[in-house]
C-alpha cells in the first residue's frame, strides 16, 4: 500500500550525451514520483529513455540538469563514493543477466551487498543472507553454485541480493529478458509478494505483458514521458501461472 512519502522524485531531468560532432538527448526534462509501496512499470522502446532514467534513479548516472530525489536525499552534487554509499544503503538491484559470480555460491552472492558495510559481522550478514533467500524460496539451495541453479533460480538469488541491505526501492531492468514465458511468470509472482509486503519497486520492460504485472505504467518516448496509466486491472502471477498449461497438457 503506498503513503505520500516520495522514494523517487524527479524534475526537469535531462541527460544528453556528448558522441563529439553528435548529442544524444536521451531526456529531455522528465518530471516523475513514484511513491512508498508502489509498483510502477517503465516502458518504452529501446532509444526512449527508460535505461537512461534507470542508471539515473540507481545513482549509477548523472543527469545532464535537473533534480532527483532518493527517499528525500537530493543527490545533485555527491561525489561517486557519496552515491556509492547512497546505492548500496537505499537501493537494491536486479538485472536481466544476474550477475552472479560463477564461483561462489548462492549465499556467498547474496551476502556480497552486506560486505561493504563493516558494521555488519559475519554472522549476521549469513542470517541476513539465509532471510533474504527463504524470502525468495531457496533456503535449500543456498550452497549451490549458478551453474547448478535455472536461469529462474539464478534469478530468484538475484532477487535475494537485491533485498538484503532493507533497501526503500528495487530497481529491476529486464529481469524476464533472458526467461521463458512460465519463468517469468514465477519472477513477477515473487515481486507481487513483496511489493504487497510493502517493497517499493520500479521495473523497467518492453513486455507489455508483463507490465500488467504493476499497478502503475509509465510510457516512454524519445526522452518524454508520453504518458501514464493506471492499470486497473492488475494480474495476479499466481493465477496466471495457473493458467499456463503443464508440459503434460502438450502431449495430449
Amino acid at each position: 500500500m503506498s503513503s505520500n512519502k516520495k522514494i523517487i522524485s524527479v524534475r526537469g531531468l535531462t541527460k544528453i550525451y556528448d558522441m563529439g560532432e553528435v548529442k544524444v538527448h536521451a531526456l529531455r526534462g522528465v518530471d516523475m514520483d513514484i511513491q512508498n509501496g508502489e509498483f510502477t512499470a517503465i516502458m518504452g522502446h529501446s532509444g526512449s529513455g527508460k535505461s537512461t532514467l534507470m542508471n539515473i534513479m540507481g545513482c549509477l548516472d548523472v543527469p545532464t540538469s535537473g533534480e532527483y530525489y532518493l527517499d528525500g536525499v537530493n543527490v545533485k552534487d555527491m561525489t561517486k563514493d557519496q552515491l556509492a554509499r547512497l546505492r548500496n544503503q537505499k537501493i537494491g538491484f536486479v538485472f536481466q543477466t544476474f550477475n552472479l559470480l560463477a564461483r561462489t555460491s548462492a549465499l556467498e552472492n547474496v551476502e556480497l551487498p552486506l560486505l561493504y558495510n563493516p558494521g555488519i559481522k559475519a554472522k549476521e550478514r549469513k542470517e541476513k543472507a539465509m532471510h533474504a533467500l527463504e524470502m525468495v524460496g531457496l533456503a535449500d539451495w543456498r550452497h549451490h553454485l549458478p551453474n547448478q541453479l535455472s536461469g529462474g533460480e539464478q534469478q530468484r538469488v538475484a532477487i535475494a541480493r537485491s533485498l538484503v541491505n532493507d533497501p526503500v526501492i528495487i530497481l529491476a531492468d529486464e529481469p524476464s529478458g533472458n526467461l521463458d514465458t512460465r519463468t517469468s511468470f514465477e519472477v513477477m509472482e515473487i515481486f507481487q509478494q513483496l511489493n504487497s509486503n510493502g517493497i517499493t519497486i520500479a521495473l523497467v520492460t518492453h513486455e507489455a505483458d508483463i507490465s500488467l504485472f504493476a499497478s502503475r505504467n509509465v510510457i516512454f518516448r524519445d526522452g518524454r514521458i508520453n504518458r501514464e496509466v493506471k492499470v486497473e486491472n492488475v494480474k495476479n502471477a499466481r493465477l496466471e501461472l495457473e493458467a499456463l498449461p503443464t508440459d503434460e497438457d502438450n502431449y495430449l
